[in-house]
């Protein structure tokens, strides 16, 4: 059974991710989750590292990068915290952003399950194609000519808007707080470097718009025990709401669990 969820995203009950291996039913997630970008699966219990990564291996090679904690079930899963004892704790904090721009290609797709649910510690989506298609002109054209300047490894450029993939939808490369500089036109004959008030004024612009309206392309995820997400990472932006790291004293222990997909497609123009 599914529920469309606004403005993005879809709710499934009835597939048991822990035994499902239907070719036919993994099929079907797969086209799910480019048609709905986010298929959140209810009701799952807990769901093993081993599995979880069995899980992941359906949308391809998983590419992990991250810390590796102590507690982490499998060497390919990431696992957050808001206690630094039971895993890596301020992350997704920093800014909006998709996962990976600090790679080449950016990670293809991302799987989150929540082994230990709060009383608080939302995620927070936003549709990138519906986000770009509501700006103005002006602000449409500026965002269209810069590119984002990773702060790791060796200062990847990547277009902020591009065409997504597989759908060919206008989608962005961007990371609020792991972004160094933009370049304008770049390798244009007009290329040129942002300068420190244009870099702000376009970060402000991004985060301005995600909220814009009251912030009414996000898409606000309160977990619930056995929920498990399967996320087009290249299509939906997101942000770890500041209640994530709240004292597990006071909410609770929160354990969340994440995959990512090697990306395959550098972002282009």
């Amino acid at each position: 059974m599914e529920k469309l969820l606004k403005p993005l995203g879809c709710e499934v009950r009835g597939v048991d991710l822990k035994t499902e291996n239907r070719p036919e039913i993994i099929k079907q997630i797969q086209e799910d989750v480019t048609k709905h970008r986010i298929l959140i699966f209810k009701d799952q219990g807990i769901v093993s590292g081993d599995r979880h990564v069995e899980i992941s291996r359906w949308f391809g090679e998983l590419e992990s990068t991250f810390y590796k904690h102590p507690k982490s079930p499998h060497p390919d899963v990431f696992r957050v915290s808001n206690d630094k004892n039971e895993g890596c704790t301020n992350v997704g904090r920093s800014g909006w952003h998709i996962d990976g721009t600090f790679q080449p290609a950016p990670f293809s797709y991302s799987l989150y399950h929540m082994e230990s649910v709060p009383k608080e510690g939302h995620t927070l989506f936003i549709p990138l194609t519906e986000l770009i298609e509501s700006l103005d002109k002006d602000t449409y054209d500026t965002w269209n000519k810069a590119w984002m300047v990773s702060d790791r490894r060796s200062s990847l450029v990547h277009p902020l808007i591009y065409s997504h993939p597989q759908t060919g939808k206008p989608v962005l490369c961007f990371h609020l707080g792991m972004t160094t500089g933009f370049i304008w036109n770049y390798k244009l004959p007009s290329e040129a470097t942002a300068s420190h008030e244009e870099y702000e004024a376009l970060l402000k612009s991004i985060d301005s718009k995600i909220n814009q309206d009251n912030g009414k392309y996000i898409y606000v995820h309160k977990w619930e025990p056995g929920d498990f997400i399967i996320s087009d990472n290249l299509a939906v932006g997101h942000f770890a709401h500041s209640s994530t790291q709240a004292p597990r004293s006071e909410v609770g222990l929160r354990v969340l669990h994440r995959t990512t997909i090697k990306g395959t497609t550098p972002p282009k123009k």
